[in-house]
């Protein structure tokens, strides 16, 4: 049975991962607005994507005190997930 912690793990990073994707289409379909407007957003986003990366790196450290051994190994998964995330950024 899956635990609570290691599920909000996944969710946290599969949330963070799905928005950064709508973050970069929205961005894209707005090419046109002012420098001004584009900034603010950049930064918005900027703002609240290292919170969001944040909270999923304190789920995924959470999650390791209860987890199985496979649940483990998908949490190191995840950190991996994450790690690209930041780099790619």
């Amino acid at each position: 049975m899956e635990n609570n912690l290691f599920q909000q793990a996944r969710n946290a990073v599969n949330n963070l991962l799905n928005r950064q994707g709508n973050q970069n289409q929205g961005q894209n379909q707005n090419q046109n607005a002012t420098m001004n407007a584009n900034q603010q957003t950049n930064s918005m986003y900027a703002e609240a994507n290292q919170a969001d990366q944040q909270a999923a790196q304190n789920a995924i450290q959470a999650a390791y005190n209860e987890a199985s051994p496979e649940e483990k190994q998908e949490l190191q998964q995840l950190e991996n997930q994450l790690r690209q995330h930041n780099q790619i950024q």
